[in-house]
């Protein structure tokens, strides 16, 4: 990601001697004082994985996104999600970088044979823009979308193979 270091770096203030920076990034700067209005005193920060979960969310609302992440995450992630008590991590096959107002996304995304991939990625990348500024107030300068594998229909889900040989 490029062009979103170049982002990231000019929109990014200098921290406070002290201030804790990394992975978090701040909307608004606040004012003090009795003058201003209620509303705008202080600050606000956004963590980073609030952006990751929210893109992770609006990318699997869309028909014909399988499932997100690469191989291997994939593949951690699908015995993760069998462990009783497990949560499925949203943010798998989510990378982002944000700065003080903008943020760029990188997904990873399997996506259903038989769909046309352009208008996956054309919906998926406005539901993950319209989500994350409505959400968050960040400005969304870029999404890059990478398909790593299409699901066929006969391929097996992982836990009905794990079960049938079990029984």
């Amino acid at each position: 990601m490029t062009t979103q270091t170049a982002v990231a770096a000019k929109d990014t203030p200098a921290p406070r001697a002290g201030a804790r920076s990394e992975g978090t990034t701040a909307v608004s700067g606040g004012a003090t004082g009795a003058d201003q209005p209620a509303a705008d005193r202080g600050r606000t920060s956004i963590a980073d994985l609030v952006v990751v979960k929210v893109a992770g969310i609006a990318a699997r609302e869309i028909p014909g996104v399988y499932d997100m992440g690469g191989g291997l995450s994939r593949t951690i992630g699908a015995v993760r999600d069998r462990v009783p008590g497990g949560r499925p991590n949203v943010g798998r096959g989510v990378k982002v970088e944000v700065g003080e107002r903008q943020t760029a996304i990188d997904l990873d995304l399997v996506v259903e044979y038989g769909v046309p991939i352009t208008d996956v990625s054309r919906d998926v990348r406005e539901n993950v823009i319209s989500a994350v500024e409505r959400v968050t107030g960040l400005e969304v300068v870029e999404v890059n979308i990478t398909v790593n594998d299409v699901r066929l229909p006969d391929d097996e889900e992982p836990a009905t193979s794990a079960e049938a040989r079990v029984e």
